[in-house]
């Protein structure tokens, strides 16, 4: 096993900058996930750990070891891609030997450490087949135990569970942190699919634009985004976003006018932020509640995922829609018209440039607690 540290990546392809000053350590054993938006450099990150791209400028470190220079075989770490790469004219066990079979390792320890691999996997009966005889899921337990048998410092997994349906991929991320459990192996994990970060990661980072905007704990980034970008990236649905103003001030609070006309008292410093400037105000679909006097709205939509129903509603001054995740015995009707309000201590306030508060509290008269 291996700690990675990456100390200020830049890359670009061209004129186009895809890594903007990329600092992350991956402790040794930890699992971390990269996630972010189509475009944001997740990939092309695992590709310069894994030695496929060369970076711009900054320091690539596996272990101790400066990897800059290494060559992906020298580098001790064992990548899975998206598309398995397996090879179609060999069987399920010459695929997963291949890599030690190259590196000249005897016929006996192939055959110990493919067989090992297999049994961890459950894919001892698939041994003698071809690829082309295998699911989707078959296939992907095949490319992963490859990866195992090289027994590599550091785990790389490119969007593994794309290709999947949803099922499976259900199941395959209960079988990665299984597998994660008895291996302990250090993994860097890339995927765009929120789901699997919060449930696979030890830590999150999330990447914007080639730059990483928040690192740490799923809960933490959850309960507590840094910016409005990760506020709405994290969660599904996404958190809702009431916009508008800061009314007045005094040291250390703060008067914030809704553009729905609602006033919230906010015990914050704003620093350097002038009256009049922009806010925006953060609630999570499981702590916004129909009722009290509040954001008007219509239910447009009731949506029911068996264990949990969702209401999407239209607010009168136009805008994205609110989503209000409903508890049982909450009945709504499209078409109704409703007020939306929400315990001021689930709320996320955000200044003009997207960044929170540090430690803002709101009070709606009735309610007070920490925000960040």
């Amino acid at each position: 096993m291996a700690r990675v540290k990456l100390q200020g990546i830049e890359k670009a392809f061209g004129a186009t900058p895809v890594l903007r000053g990329i600092d992350l350590v991956v402790e040794d054993g930890e699992f971390t996930v990269l996630v972010g938006a189509s475009g944001c450099g997740k990939s092309t990150l695992l590709r310069v750990v894994a030695g496929l791209e060369d970076v711009d400028s900054g320091d690539v470190y596996i272990g101790d070891v400066r990897a800059n220079d290494l060559p992906p075989a020298k580098r001790r770490i064992a990548m899975v891609f998206q598309s398995y790469a397996l090879y179609p004219h060999m069987t399920v066990g010459e695929n997963m030997g291949f890599g030690l079979r190259l590196a000249g390792r005897s016929r006996a320890e192939i055959e110990e450490r493919v067989r090992a691999a297999a049994s961890l996997l459950e894919i001892e009966p698939l041994l003698d087949r071809r690829p082309r005889m295998l699911s989707g899921g078959q296939r992907q337990r095949v490319a992963i135990g490859r990866a195992i048998v090289r027994e590599p410092s550091v785990f790389l997994f490119d969007e593994p569970l794309s290709n999947l349906d949803a099922e499976l991929r259900v199941r395959m991320r209960y079988e990665f942190a299984r597998l994660h459990q008895r291996l302990k192996t250090t993994t860097l994990y890339v995927t765009h699919d929120q789901v699997e970060a919060m449930t696979l990661a030890d830590r999150i980072a999330i990447l914007d634009q080639g730059e990483v905007v928040q690192f740490g704990p799923p809960d933490e980034l959850y309960d507590r985004p840094a910016t409005v970008f990760v506020a709405g990236f994290i969660g599904s649905p996404r958190m809702n976003f009431l916009h508008g103003r800061i009314g007045a001030a005094s040291p250390g609070r703060a008067r914030i006018v809704l553009n729905e006309g609602i006033e919230l008292d906010a015990a914050v410093e704003i620093g350097n932020t002038p009256l009049g400037d922009e806010v925006t105000l953060g609630i999570r679909p499981e702590h916004l509640r129909p009722g009290g006097e509040g954001v008007p709205a219509t239910v447009d939509l009731i949506e029911s995922l068996g264990n949990v129903r969702f209401a999407y509603l239209s607010r009168d001054g136009g805008g994205d829609p609110l989503v209000v995740q409903l508890l049982a015995g909450v009945v709504l009707r499209e078409g109704e018209r409703v007020a939306l309000s929400a315990d001021a201590s689930c709320c996320h306030l955000f200044d003009a440039r997207g960044n929170a508060f540090a430690r803002a509290r709101l009070s709606d008269g009735a309610h007070s607690a920490a925000v960040m």
